[in-house]
C-alpha cells in the first residue's frame, strides 16, 4: 500500500469539527486500487514507513504504479505548474488567465511576509492552501498577467518574499505573528480586506519536524500535518509522505521530543 497522494481538506463543518478546523487525509494504492484514509483531527494513524519510489499517476480513477526510485515522482509523473514561475511574461503557448486576479500578502509567524497571486474567487481557499496565519487583499487585477508583473516588482522588497518553504513554515508552528511588523508591511498598502486564521492547533511547544504517519491528528496547516505521539507534537510535510510504502508497524525508534526543537 503506497501513498499516492493527500488532502489538506477544505474549511466548514466536516466530521464534526467546525470553524477554521481542517480535515485531511491521505490517497493510498494497491494493485490499482485507490482509497482515501481519513487523517482529519482526532484520528488515530499507526502506520510504519517502507521503501519510497515514485508514485506514478492516477488515470480514471486507476492508480499507474512507476517502479522508478525517484520520489515523490520522478520526471516522467513531474507535472510542472508554469503559471507558478510567471512574472508576466507567459510561459504557455497562449495566455489563459483571463480571470479577475486578486494580489495579496500572506503572514506566517513571527515575520515571514509573502506576496502572492491568485483567481480573486479561490482566494480565501488559496490562503488556507498555504497555512497562512494572516492575510490582506491588496489590489484585484482584470487578470493574470498584469497582477504577475506588479508581483514580481513587489517580491523584490527587502521584507517581502514570493515564496515559503514548507521548513519555514513549520518553524513558525506554536508562534505568533509579530504584529509591528505586520503593521509596519500593510501601512504601505490601503488592503480591501484583512483575513486572520486560527488552524485549531493550539500548541504550547513548537512540533518536531519529522517524517512518519503514526500518532494522533492535532490538525493540519497547510500541507503540514501535525501529530501527537509519546507526549510530543510533530509537524510532517505531507508531501514527504507521498511514494512511501505503508506498513502496520510504525518505526520503532527514538523520536525527538518536542522542547528539543528549540534548541
Amino acid at each position: 500500500m503506497q501513498v499516492v497522494g493527500y488532502d489538506t481538506g477544505v474549511p466548514g463543518d466536516q466530521n464534526g469539527i467546525s470553524g477554521d478546523a481542517i480535515a485531511g487525509g491521505f490517497y493510498v494504492a494497491s494493485d490499482g486500487d485507490v482509497e482515501y484514509v481519513d487523517a482529519g483531527p482526532g484520528t488515530e494513524l499507526a502506520f510504519g514507513l517502507g521503501d519510497r519510489h515514485c508514485a506514478g499517476t492516477i488515470h480514471d480513477g486507476e492508480h499507474l504504479a512507476c517502479g522508478n526510485g525517484d520520489a515523490p515522482y520522478c520526471d516522467a509523473h513531474t507535472d510542472v505548474w508554469v503559471c507558478a514561475r510567471c512574472t508576466g511574461t507567459c510561459l504557455k503557448d497562449e495566455m489563459d488567465c483571463h480571470d479577475t486576479h486578486a494580489m495579496y500578502l500572506a503572514a506566517f509567524a513571527p515575520d515571514v511576509f509573502k506576496v502572492g497571486v491568485t483567481r480573486e474567487w479561490r482566494l480565501d481557499t488559496r490562503l488556507r492552501e498555504q497555512g497562512a496565519d494572516r492575510a490582506a487583499h491588496l489590489r484585484t487585477f482584470p487578470d493574470g498577467r498584469v497582477a504577475r508583473e506588479v508581483e514580481a516588482e513587489l517580491a523584490s522588497a527587502d521584507d517581502l518574499v514570493g515564496r515559503v518553504r514548507v521548513p519555514t513554515k513549520i518553524a513558525g508552528l506554536g508562534r505568533s505573528v509579530d504584529d509591528d511588523a505586520w503593521r509596519a508591511v500593510l501601512d504601505r498598502f490601503d488592503p480591501i480586506e484583512t483575513y486572520a486564521f486560527d488552524h485549531g492547533l493550539a500548541l504550547a511547544d513548537r512540533p518536531v519536524a519529522e517524517t512518519m504517519a503514526a500518532g494522533e491528528v492535532r490538525g493540519w496547516t497547510g500541507r503540514v500535518l501535525v501529530l501527537d505521539r509519546g507526549g510530543s507534537s510533530y509537524a510532517v510535510d505531507a508531501r514527504d509522505l507521498v511514494g512511501y510504502e505503508l506498513t502496520d508497524e510504525p518505526r520503532d525508534r527514538e523520536l525527538q521530543s518536542s522542547l528539543g526543537a528549540f534548541g
